[in-house]
């Protein structure tokens, strides 16, 4: 899987994903719902690089003293909206509004469409940004 990123706005963002054939409604139920989870997770501000406190903790988090009060100390991190995931041919397109989501975000859905295309959909490439 290659990943390419072109022009890129925040809040008008395109995410294309050309896939290796054409896709079943198995596999585009996948996509969807991988790009769904991935929005929802963001629009619950999962993606707030501000507040990474167990990856910076290292390897052993036993007895971790996790900061609550870290949440009230960092800036909302929150994405805004998402249209619907629209298909032709073999390619997969969607589009977002990050928000103020970190771009953290964009590191994790990569790396789950470079699983997703080891294990369910040859994903030829991942192209971030563009028309």
């Amino acid at each position: 899987m290659q990943c390419r990123f072109l022009e890129t706005d925040w809040f008008n963002l395109c995410i294309t994903i050309e896939l290796a054939d054409f896709p079943s409604d198995r596999e585009r139920q996948i996509i969807d719902e991988v790009l769904n989870s991935w929005f929802l997770i963001g629009k619950l501000g999962g993606f707030n690089a501000e507040n990474l406190q167990v990856q910076d903790a290292g390897v052993d988090i036993s007895y971790l003293d996790y900061e609550s009060s870290q949440w009230d100390n960092s800036m909302m991190s929150v994405m805004h909206n998402m249209g619907e995931v629209e298909y032709e041919g073999k390619t997969a397109k969607c589009w977002f509004d990050l928000g103020t989501a970190d771009a953290i975000c964009l590191d994790v859905l990569l790396n789950c469409l470079r699983q997703l295309d080891r294990d369910y959909v040859a994903i030829e490439q991942v192209i971030i940004g563009g028309n």
